[in-house]
């Protein structure tokens, strides 16, 4: 199928035509004609690189009730990814070449985003023993991130074996930044609301602890870390120092703790219980900043759905989580653009270009051009619409943004030149 993408703005510049042929952007000027193509009316919208979110959890194998992997590539696709990472929290654990083979088939199967496995960094995410990294490694999948997700590698010894594993094929591990000592039984941030509440605090060293340790590690080895879902304004600045040192580390921040604040808490809702917890006005001010100058370096959504019965309940009985892929780049859209600090093409960098980079995803985050893998995302920036959850493509409802009004709407979504996207739906 050829393409015509009549009056889009790449990365909001000047009005073009591009034009999709082979799975491949062939040519991008004004306008255009090509007989047959489809076309599609993007007069005054916004051209970016398809998304790649560092951080999503699938569910599958094992919680299907949940999310599959089709459902929540079609959630994907929605928000505008093209591509993926399948956290390794499923049941089985991803911690085999098995395992993610089967992942990574299913994502091919349902073909609307390149599903990309992440890898357990231990075995069974118990903290005890590597899991087969450079099997996963050299599996179909060609698994280059890992982590033990909703648990942090907290053995500093064993978290040292890993970082020196993975550096031989130039791995990476992304790590759940929170000391498990200062943590237990934590409902949410800790400080005189959680007092108030009567919810147990989860203090911010208990994620900057972690962080600390662990650049220092890095920077040890010479290895390449990741840090998941930056939350307090302590990290940004351990982050800040270890970057200055030369430390290979980069971070990732969601959208949700770019948004949200602890007092979402006051109402005792559970959809608003998340891990790390919703800090306070000035934590996301400085994740804000951060991504803003560079020192975090990605957004990720850590989409988490969660079935009914383990999200609607009282507070400490409920799971911890939240939706985030079809609001992600809305979210990003309020909070950094809207704000003035991100332009067009810092929100492509933030949520395409170094995602793939840290992913080591070579198709994707390249940029709108001639010969490049045509994986894009057209979106209309004026249009605003209330989130309605039940309208949303993944089988969970545990959206924060339920009722809220954000700005943006992805109108089409291309993967290697097909439209997984048009008009705002999804093609299959």
């Amino acid at each position: 199928m050829t393409y015509l993408i009549r009056g889009v703005r790449p990365y909001g510049g000047d009005a073009a035509d591009i034009v999709i042929k082979d799975g491949r952007i062939t040519t991008i000027g004004e306008h255009l004609s090509v007989p047959g193509a489809e076309v599609v009316d993007a007069d005054g919208l916004i051209a970016l690189p398809g998304l790649v979110d560092l951080h999503t959890h699938l569910r599958e194998p094992g919680r299907e009730d949940a999310e599959t992997v089709e459902t929540g590539s079609r959630a994907a696709a929605l928000g505008g990814f093209t591509a993926v990472h399948a956290m390794a929290n499923t049941d089985p654990v991803a911690d085999t070449a098995g395992v993610v083979e089967q992942v990574w088939r299913l994502g091919r199967q349902a073909g609307l985003v390149d599903v990309v496995p992440v890898g357990a960094v231990t075995v069974g995410l118990r903290g005890e023993r590597l899991a087969e990294l450079g099997a996963m490694a050299d599996s179909a999948a060609r698994v280059r991130v890992f982590s033990d997700d909703g648990s942090c590698v907290s053995d500093p010894a064993l978290m040292r074996r890993a970082l020196e594993y993975v550096k031989a094929f130039d791995g990476v591990v992304a790590q759940h930044a929170e000391e498990p000592r200062l943590t237990a039984g934590a409902q949410m941030h800790e400080g005189d609301r959680s007092a108030r509440l009567g919810l147990t605090g989860w203090p911010a060293a208990a994620e900057e602890a972690i962080i600390a340790r662990d650049v220092l590690l890095a920077g040890h080895v010479g290895a390449r870390l990741h840090i998941c879902h930056v939350s307090t304004a302590g990290s940004v600045e351990i982050l800040r120092w270890a970057k200055a040192r030369g430390v290979r580390v980069t971070a990732e921040v969601t959208p949700h703790h770019l948004l949200l604040t602890d007092a979402c808490a006051e109402g005792y809702d559970p959809v608003f219980k998340v891990n790390p917890p919703l800090r306070t006005d000035a934590d996301v001010e400085a994740v804000r900043l951060g991504l803003a100058d560079g020192t975090i370096d990605a957004v990720a959504t850590d989409h988490a759905p969660h079935a009914v019965e383990d999200k609607e309940s009282e507070w400490a009985q409920a799971r911890p989580g939240m939706l985030g892929l079809e609001q992600a780049l809305s979210v990003v859209v309020e909070t950094m653009v809207e704000t003035g600090l991100l332009d067009w093409q810092g929100v492509a960098d933030r949520m395409s270009v170094q995602p793939a980079t840290i992913g080591r995803l070579a198709e994707h985050g390249r940029p709108l051009a001639p010969g490049e893998p045509a994986n894009l995302l057209v979106l209309d920036p004026a249009a605003r619409a209330v989130v309605d959850p039940a309208t949303l493509a993944s089988r969970s409802r545990n959206s924060p943004y339920a009722g809220r009004e954000l700005p943006g709407r992805v109108v089409a979504t291309f993967l290697r030149g097909d439209a997984t996207v048009l008009d705002g739906k999804a093609v299959r």
